[in-house]
């Protein structure tokens, strides 16, 4: 049986998975917690049809016993509950004008635009296809296929068969809190502004919106990675410091010479000005030759003031380049880790362990970055 090419993610099948599987564990390597968490990978993924089975298997297995409630949110009951918000969107189609002007204020005080509102929000899903409905001068049109309806021919649709009808992005958080009523939200900085763009849209649809809560943050420093760190002499605290900042003062500290030419530059410059000021006196006509050629001169200096701290850094390439690797590890691309680093490496390091410390330490409702100093001892 061949991997479905379209349709729901939920649908395909993962017959086809084993070579992947075959890969993973060579990946894994073949130490106890590796084994593990590959066995569990490999029942969820083996033992279920479709990867909307195995991925409840699979998250089931490792968070079950925190208490966890999974849906499948395609189910006919749950689409048919959702019915009314769907019929507004296909037939009166009110999220665009209401996101986009949305999106208009949020971006006149820094928000940046989240997700791309369209006519009609929704897909229709049927055998091996998800695809868009866009509506024309007299029918609803899915994008890629051949299906076309009536307005009458749709509104059969919907009433019979509302598990074909599936929200996008700019309806799933609607979806969402019409199932499941939440008091509050609680996201990441980006998740917050995504939500934000929904609120209006939810007035519109008489859905309660959440509270928007932002949730703290986590860095995970292993020993390996703090020692490395306070060994180049630089606190905890320093983390969060840019790059470039940190190669500055480090060598700042440990040059015992004075890199900065500010100063000097700064005399230099004052020099020029009563160079200047005392020809204007004399000749006039002289004072744009003056200004010019002092420009050229601190521009030389500048250069020379440059090559000098170049030189003096080049002593420094070993422990400048662990100040950029270290960051870099820390803070991927300069973002978080918590968007970067999957959590399979620290679980094979670490077992089940990590898993309940992140669940003791972490509080979503405390301000603040928390920092997780991991021993290396298990």
């Amino acid at each position: 049986m061949g991997t479905k090419k379209g349709g729901s993610v939920g649908k395909l099948q993962t017959d086809t998975l084993q070579p992947v599987l075959n890969e993973l564990k060579e990946l894994l390597g073949d130490s106890k917690e590796a084994e593990k968490i590959y066995e569990l990978v490999l029942h969820s993924y083996t033992e279920s049809n479709l990867y909307e089975q195995a991925s409840t298997a699979l998250v089931n297995a490792i968070f079950g016993k925190y208490g966890l409630v999974i849906l499948n949110m395609s189910h006919h009951a749950l689409k048919n509950y959702f019915k009314p918000v769907i019929e507004k969107e296909l037939f009166e189609q009110p999220s665009q004008a209401i996101i986009e002007k949305t999106q208009k204020e949020l971006g006149e005080i820094g928000f940046s635009v989240q997700a791309h509102v369209r006519e009609i929000n929704l897909f229709y899903l049927s055998e091996n296809e998800r695809n868009r409905i866009e509506k024309t001068a007299d029918h609803f049109h899915i994008i890629g296929t051949g299906l076309n309806f009536s307005e009458e021919e749709l509104r059969t649709e919907l009433d019979n068969h509302p598990e074909r009808f599936s929200p996008n992005v700019v309806l799933r958080p609607l979806f969402q809190e019409f199932v499941l009523p939440n008091l509050a939200y609680i996201g990441g900085g980006g998740e917050i502004a995504y939500w934000l763009e929904r609120k209006t849209q939810f007035e519109y649809f008489n859905v309660p919106f959440p509270m928007l809560i932002r949730r703290n943050s986590a860095l995970i420093l292993e020993e390996v990675w703090e020692k490395k760190w306070h060994k180049l002499d630089f606190s905890t605290q320093d983390l969060f410091s840019d790059t470039d900042t940190l190669i500055r003062e480090f060598i700042q500290r440990h040059s015992g010479k004075e890199l900065s030419f500010d100063a000097e530059l700064a005399e230099f410059s004052k020099i020029i000005d009563q160079i200047k000021l005392k020809a204007s006196h004399v000749d006039p006509t002289l004072e744009k030759t003056i200004i010019a050629e002092g420009l050229k001169q601190l521009k030389s200096w500048e250069q020379i003031a440059t090559r000098l701290t170049r030189a003096e850094k080049s002593r420094y390439d070993i422990q400048i380049q662990q100040i950029r690797n270290i960051k870099e590890k820390l803070f991927p691309g300069n973002g978080l880790q918590e968007r970067h680093d999957n959590f399979i490496p620290l679980y094979i390091r670490y077992g089940l362990d990590i898993l309940n410390l992140l669940i003791e330490e972490l509080n979503p409702l405390e301000q603040g970055f928390l920092i997780l100093c991991l021993s290396d001892e298990k």
